[in-house]
């Protein structure tokens, strides 16, 4: 049940619309003001299309489109004009709105960011990808964690970026920290269509969590994104899906993360968010609570490794063009600077 794509609104629903935004070609400058405000105007378009829409999400790329250009003429700044654009328009529409945008990075390689900027255009939420899609993507790993915050009409609301989705763990960390609606944003084109769908279902089942979803759509001449707008509900089944690929549409459905705080507390059978954590508890009383996976003990130890890990092939960009980087993750990056995107 979607409330008839949010039309019929509930009085503990949240109303999402995913905007299959048309991939842009963005080059100079003045590719970038006029994309800022094609975004602008579709914010706008979302409040007519919508009066009861609470949160409009664009797509990973929706500002820069798919060139993985790196070139600071055209990268973003928080303080700089298209995020005070984005916030205008927020305001000026009374609505939530997710962005994403490559920002400058004066310490390393660009950051690849999405933002939540609320009704009266304050900056609620600050993500910084953690998992770019290597080799592909040429952005600095996140370094500031998953933030959870309080959403429209007191949802939990976290923010993940395309490649991110495809590792369980970051879905969990995000349930993990109170999360009752994941957001994912990506520019992904037609080959991952089915992990995207797929992955889209199990990270709300695994975690008793909806999970929105959206992708660029159509093509710049080079790229062809696929849209896919994909709203599915705690229990992992689909219901809102933009699967006929029509740009500039916007995917529409109410959820109710009130019934996701009842399921996590009330469901026994498949409660896998909390059963992690009290392993059979049905014959050790509160269960195991002990953390018996190598993979998560080593990575936290800083020794994580693959038994084929000196067979792995692609280890660097070079493939896609980029230089191997000679710089430690890290290295460069002032605790100041981790404070102030804090």
């Amino acid at each position: 049940m979607n409330g008839l794509g949010g039309l019929n609104k509930s009085p503990n629903g949240v109303v999402l619309g995913l905007v299959q935004l048309q991939l842009p070609t963005v080059v100079t400058r003045a590719d970038l003001a006029a994309q800022t405000q094609r975004i602008v105007a579709l914010v706008g378009k979302a409040r007519r299309n919508l009066a009861t829409m609470d949160l409009v999400v664009f797509p990973e790329y929706a500002l820069h489109g798919l060139s993985m250009e790196t070139n600071p003429d055209i990268l973003c700044r928080m303080d700089g004009p298209e995020v005070a654009a984005f916030a205008q328009a927020c305001r000026d529409n009374r609505i939530w709105g997710c962005f994403s945008l490559m920002e400058f990075n004066p310490h390393g390689s660009p950051f690849n960011t999405g933002i939540i900027i609320d009704d009266t255009g304050a900056v609620k939420l600050y993500y910084r990808k953690m998992h770019p899609w290597v080799p592909v993507e040429p952005w600095e790993p996140g370094d500031i964690g998953i933030p959870v915050i309080e959403g429209p009409r007191g949802a939990k609301i976290a923010l993940i970026i395309c490649h991110d989705g495809m590792f369980p763990e970051m879905a969990r960390e995000c349930a993990y920290k109170g999360a009752e609606i994941m957001i994912r944003t990506a520019g992904y084109t037609a080959p991952i269509r089915e992990s995207w769908r797929f992955t889209n279902q199990s990270n709300a089942f695994c975690n008793l969590m909806v999970t929105a979803n959206v992708c660029m759509c159509g093509s710049d001449g080079s790229f062809d994104s696929m849209g896919e707008g994909m709203i599915v509900n705690f229990d992992g089944q689909i219901i809102a899906h933009g699967t006929t690929g029509r740009v500039d549409e916007i995917i529409t459905a109410e959820v109710r993360p009130d019934l996701v705080r009842e399921a996590r507390l009330h469901w026994g059978v498949e409660n896998n968010i909390y059963q992690l954590g009290h392993r059979g508890y049905t014959a050790v009383k509160g269960g195991a609570g002990d953390c018996p996976y190598t993979y998560m003990q080593d990575l936290a130890a800083g020794r994580y490794r693959l038994p084929w890990e000196d067979g792995v092939k692609v280890v660097d960009g070079t493939s896609c063009g980029f230089a191997a980087p000679t710089r430690s993750y890290g290295a460069g990056q002032t605790p100041d600077a981790r404070e102030a995107a804090e």
